[in-house]
């Protein structure tokens, strides 16, 4: 017996201080089902905690550009001005309704859109660079670093409040810092995720697990709306140590892979039997040691089939998809509601029907694909359903807030719906397509240069929109219209492939079918 235990402790050396405190409860190794709950749950929540930091800034836009003269926020009963006040004594009496320098000018809207296109710039950017780090170092370390340095920057944002900060230069380098550490999240979370998982039911899976991101938005419109009557700079800190700690738990708790935590996968499938479908345990990524040695360059990952066009849809798609992210919030309010207008809090809160939608449309995507086994299909459908779910928002939202409910919800579902697809199975796909020959370390690379080409169109979307907004709201659902079209016919070529692949699967069944001699009937 004494050989048998001498491996155990040496096994415990290498493992993570939260897990070995796990053990320690449980007093009793982990099982491999345990592992991969925990993998799920915390970069579940470390991921919805990027969403959560970022999601703030479009909260807070209305509050720093009330826009006071133009629409009115007089409805807000707690509105106090100070312009009889010196300027500096300003700063600090605060109060919502005034905005903020440099915010409340003229030029307000165009210069929100700026920070908006800084911010999603260099988090297009990095994110090529972030794969590619993230396939040759420790993932839990990057991420660790990730996280802890966007709660920073969030909190430093904030932080401009209460040092009376009006620089918009100061805001610009805060959000380009902050983009920079924002790139980190997804490879990471997709990888680990994907040494964990095995193929069957992928789309399903990832789907519900890619609710993060409307939890997220969700949790941070929330948390966001809440901080701004205490001053809006509260906004932006509290989400910051939220990340923070959460960043702290990924540093003590999370297992990047089996082997991470001394599971042979081999060894572990003599105490878990496999089910009669291998793929239910088959690993996203091989266990092959020597295969891990190497990542899969740039220019190799762009050549995998697939991979452009997925990369260039969700340039589009998430155009539309950042372009509701970023400005939702500030269009409700400014959008007057049978009549009425909303105040920043409430127009916030309202926003997160449109996650709530984007998290069943997720779900129900991932389910459709995994179904007819077409990722293509599902998401140019999606994106071809979102045309007309934007036309009859912007049409009809006004009606009354029950209209804009239900319309906000729908176009939320079709919107996030293929944007969640491509992010999470599809990149997973694509990451391990034979093509790579079991190399378990393109993964991170084709994740981060499908999102990251994705984030390009994530920030011209806001962009524009700020300059295109203050002419006409009419002009800027037009282009998201376009951009949902041009999202779906980029896939066209991959769609006529699968439809192709399935009228092939089905002639042989009517062949075989035709070739069967009918058996005679007996009269009874």
């Amino acid at each position: 017996m004494g050989p048998l235990s001498e491996p155990v402790p040496e096994r415990n050396q290498n493992k993570l201080y939260g897990i070995q405190f796990l053990e320690f409860v449980k007093k009793d190794r982990l099982s491999y089902k345990t592992y991969q709950a925990i993998v799920l749950i915390i970069t579940f929540f470390a991921y919805a905690s990027y969403h959560a930091a970022r999601k703030t800034t479009s909260i807070v836009k209305s509050t720093l550009d009330p826009q006071s003269t133009e629409v009115g926020l007089k409805f807000i009963p707690w509105r106090i001005t100070y312009l009889s006040e010196p300027e500096e004594r300003r700063g600090f009496s605060w109060a919502l309704g005034d905005g903020w320098t440099p915010f409340n000018g003229s030029d307000g809207t165009a210069l929100l859109g700026d920070l908006d296109l800084a911010f999603l710039s260099i988090y297009a950017i990095a994110m090529y660079f972030s794969g590619h780090i993230g396939d040759r170092m420790d993932l839990r370390i990057f991420l660790t670093v990730g996280m802890i340095g966007t709660g920073l920057f969030t909190s430093l944002f904030g932080a401009g409040y209460w040092a009376n900060e009006h620089s918009f230069y100061y805001f610009l380098i805060i959000q380009m810092i902050a983009g920079l550490f924002q790139s980190t999240g997804w490879p990471s979370v997709v990888a680990v995720v994907g040494n964990w998982f095995g193929k069957s039911k992928r789309g399903l899976i990832m789907g519900i697990w890619n609710a993060h991101t409307s939890v997220g938005n969700i949790s941070g419109s929330l948390i966001a709306s809440a901080m701004l009557s205490y001053g809006w700079g509260w906004s932006f800190v509290v989400p910051g140590f939220l990340i923070a700690f959460i960043g702290l738990v990924v540093f003590l708790v999370l297992p990047v892979s089996p082997e991470s935590v001394g599971i042979d996968r081999n060894e572990d499938e003599l105490h878990y039997p496999k089910k009669t479908e291998e793929e239910v345990t088959e690993p996203l990524l091989g266990s092959d040691s020597k295969v891990k040695e190497t990542a899969v360059g740039f220019i190799e990952a762009w050549k995998i089939p697939g991979v452009a066009p997925f990369a260039l849809c969700l340039f589009f798609a998430k155009l539309v998809a950042y372009t509701f992210l970023y400005w939702l919030p500030f269009y409700i309010s400014h959008t007057a509601i049978n009549g009425k207008y909303l105040s920043s809090g409430t127009a916030g809160n309202l926003s997160t029907l449109f996650d709530v939608g984007g998290v069943i449309g997720g779900i129900l995507a991932g389910h459709i694909s995994d179904r007819l086994d077409a990722r293509a299909i599902t998401a140019a459908s999606f994106m071809y359903c979102a045309i007309p779910a934007l036309f009859f928002y912007r049409s009809y939202g006004h009606i009354s807030l029950v209209v804009n409910i239900a319309l906000m919800f729908i176009t939320g579902m079709f919107v996030n719906g293929p944007y969640a697809l491509i992010t999470t199975a599809v990149s997973a796909d694509l990451g391990t397509h034979s093509s790579m020959k079991g190399n378990s370390r393109a993964l991170a690379t084709v994740t981060a240069i499908i999102d990251g080409t994705g984030s390009v169109g994530a920030a011209i979307g806001p962009l524009l929109t700020g300059y295109i907004s203050e002419k006409s709201w009419s002009a800027v659902f037009t282009m998201l219209m376009g951009a949902a079209l041009i999202a779906g016919l980029l896939l066209t070529r991959l769609v006529m492939a699968e439809v192709a692949a399935k009228i092939a699967e089905s002639r042989p069944q009517t062949s075989a079918a035709s070739r069967t001699p009918a058996v005679p009937q007996l009269d009874v």
